[in-house]
C-alpha cells in the first residue's frame, strides 16, 4: 500500500525543515491526501487500461472486460481471452499486446508482484519489461501501490512544474534539473512528488508570492 497519511506528514515536515521553500508552499496549501493503490497485477492492468484515455472511459472498459472476458484481476482469464472478446472490451490492438504481455509476466513467474527488488531501480527495470509499462507507469507503482518512499517520477511533467513553482525558478526545469534539484530530498522524494502534484491541484493560487 501507498505511503499512509501519517508518514505522508512526517516526511514533508522532514523536507520543509530541509528546503524552507517547501516550508512556506506546505503553509499555502496544506498536506496533501495519501495516493494509495492496491499492490498486484489488477493495479497495473488497470494502468493499461487507462492509459490516454478519461477516466470515465477507463472505467467503463474494465466493467466491460469483467463482462467480456471474466474476472479481470486474474491473469489466467486475460491469457485465455480471445482478441475479439479484448476488441468488444474496449481494448485497441497495442493494449490487447500490453495486457498480454502483462499477464505473461505474471504467469510464467517472471514477474512476481508480491517480490519485487527492494532496490528501486532494479524493481523498476523488473516491472518494464512489460510492454506499454514505462519508467512512469513503474515509478507511480511503486509510489502509489508499495508506498516506496523515495520514488521520484521526475520525468513527470506536473512534478517538473511544480517544482520549479516552489522553488521559484523563471522556467520549468527539465528532467535531468529536476532529478538533480531533488537530489537533497532524499530519502522522502516520494513523499515530494505527492506534494508536487498536490500543488498541481491547488492552481495559480498556490504561487509564492
Amino acid at each position: 500500500m501507498g505511503l499512509s497519511a501519517e508518514a505522508l506528514r512526517e516526511h514533508l515536515d522532514a523536507l520543509a525543515v530541509r528546503e524552507p521553500a517547501f516550508a512556506r508552499a506546505l503553509t499555502r496549501v496544506g498536506y496533501p491526501a495519501p495516493r494509495i493503490r492496491d499492490r498486484g497485477y489488477a493495479t497495473l492492468l488497470r494502468t493499461i487500461v487507462g492509459q490516454q484515455v478519461s477516466v470515465r472511459s477507463a472505467d467503463a472498459v474494465w466493467r466491460k472486460l469483467g463482462e467480456t472476458v471474466g474476472d479481470p484481476t486474474d491473469p489466467q482469464v486475460i491469457a485465455a481471452a480471445s482478441d475479439e472478446a479484448m476488441r468488444a472490451a474496449g481494448f485497441s490492438r497495442q493494449k490487447i499486446g500490453y495486457a498480454r504481455s502483462l499477464a505473461d509476466e505474471v504467469t510464467s513467474g517472471r514477474l512476481d508482484l508480491e517480490n519485487l527488488p527492494a532496490d528501486d531501480e532494479e524493481a523498476i527495470a523488473k516491472l518494464t519489461r512489460v510492454k506499454g509499462i514505462g519508467r512512469w507507469s513503474a515509478e507511480i507503482y511503486l509510489l502509489f501501490a508499495e508506498g516506496r518512499p523515495d520514488i521520484w517520477p521526475a520525468g513527470d511533467l506536473a512534478v517538473q512544474i511544480e517544482v520549479g513553482r516552489i522553488l521559484g525558478h523563471d522556467a520549468r526545469p527539465n528532467e535531468k534539473l529536476t532529478r538533480e534539484l531533488a537530489e537533497p530530498w532524499r530519502p522522502y522524494r516520494g513523499a515530494a512528488a505527492i506534494f508536487t502534484w498536490h500543488h498541481y491541484g491547488a492552481g495559480p493560487d498556490a504561487a509564492p508570492v
